[in-house]
């Protein structure tokens, strides 16, 4: 099914605009979010045909089943509960049934982790993102070479100076495990190139080291050290990052740039509102999306707000949550039976 379906099959019960337009914080070039909640037929729903959601390709247009927005409602998941908080301006169609899905029926105590818990991953985001910015990668990634090093006596120098220095070929030597340490070898030499020996690496992109057969006797020229986990460290901050820069918004990356920021204000943004919403929840029991003080929350999408700033408001708000939790009347969380209950008799007037 695709959300054109929806609309011909008359199976839509709810249809709201979200995102930044609900919440008060649209500007000139904000995009029109609309979520929504529909109602699979009946020989669907009692099939082998169940689907949870339907969304459009770009997905700023998202439609749950109404099974499964039940179900993340008592999750007091903070998007859907912020759907089902849509001020009236922001509702584009509401079926009369409906009305028997009530904000008091979900907000509970849960709402403190999981609000906090959504705020906490994008303050994660945004110190990712200061790390890349403040730390870029370069395009070729390091080998395992770069990881390698000679023990000299008490210390160790880099393989890759050492051959250059001892102007030694890295695909001429011959590596021997050393017993009973850990990624430790005994290096030796061949610089006519006869007895065969594999080498440090096959090629740049190897990750382990190659091992050679060396005649008893041999001298040994050197012991190496492979720094392994060192290795396995840069190759996964390698991965990472040049996974970021191919998936990165690069609007919004060179408008944090051009603003002398080096973390998402526009995530950060969110992150506060986030973090206000969960302390009204716990200090007064509701949600209002339209937020009063827009003017601070664009401020800090715009980058007048450093991250220390940022960070110290996130914190005095986390400590507002925990004190507002221990006297809210909320309770721990919804009462599922009783939402159940509800769930069945929609469907059964729904289905007739």
């Amino acid at each position: 099914m695709i959300i054109d379906d929806l609309k011909a099959q008359n199976l839509i019960l709810f249809e709201v605009i979200s995102g930044s337009r609900s919440f008060g914080l649209a500007t000139a070039t904000s995009d029109t979010d609309i979520k929504g909640v529909f109602y699979l037929p009946k020989d669907k729903f009692y099939g082998l045909d169940y689907i949870a959601q339907i969304s459009n390709a770009t997905n700023d247009i998202v439609y749950y089943e109404l099974g499964r927005f039940v179900e993340l409602l008592l999750k007091n998941n903070p998007n859907i509960l912020e759907v089902l908080a849509s001020a009236p301006d922001c509702i584009l169609y509401q079926h009369p049934i409906m009305q028997q899905l009530t904000l008091d029926l979900f907000l509970s105590k849960q709402t403190k982790q999981t609000f906090a818990h959504y705020a906490m991953s994008q303050i994660k985001k945004a110190k990712g993102l200061n790390k890349k910015i403040n730390n870029p990668v370069e395009v070729k990634r390091k080998t395992v070479l770069d990881f390698c090093y000679i023990i000299q006596g008490q210390h160790t120098y880099p393989l890759i100076n050492w051959l250059s220095e001892n102007r030694l070929e890295q695909h001429l030597c011959g590596l021997v495990n050393v017993p009973h340490s850990k990624d430790l070898y005994a290096l030796f030499y061949d610089a006519s190139g006869d007895c065969g020996y594999h080498g440090i690496i096959q090629h740049d992109d190897s990750t382990e080291l190659c091992l050679s057969s060396v005649k008893k006797g041999t001298p040994v020229s050197a012991y190496l050290s492979f720094n392994r986990d060192g290795f396995s460290s840069h190759c996964r901050d390698y991965k990472a990052y040049w996974q970021w820069v191919a998936k990165r918004n690069e609007q919004r990356y060179h408008s944090n740039i051009n603003n002398g920021n080096d973390f998402d204000a526009k995530n950060m943004m969110h992150t506060i509102r986030l973090l206000q919403v969960a302390y009204e929840i716990m200090s007064k029991g509701t949600i209002t999306n339209k937020r009063a003080n827009r003017n601070e929350l664009l401020a800090i999408k715009n980058g007048q707000l450093s991250y220390a700033e940022i960070m110290h408001m996130a914190e005095s708000l986390f400590i507002e949550i925990e004190t507002a939790s221990l006297t809210s009347t909320l309770p721990e969380q919804p009462d599922s039976d009783k939402v159940l209950r509800i769930l069945v008799n929609m469907r059964k007037s729904l289905y007739g």
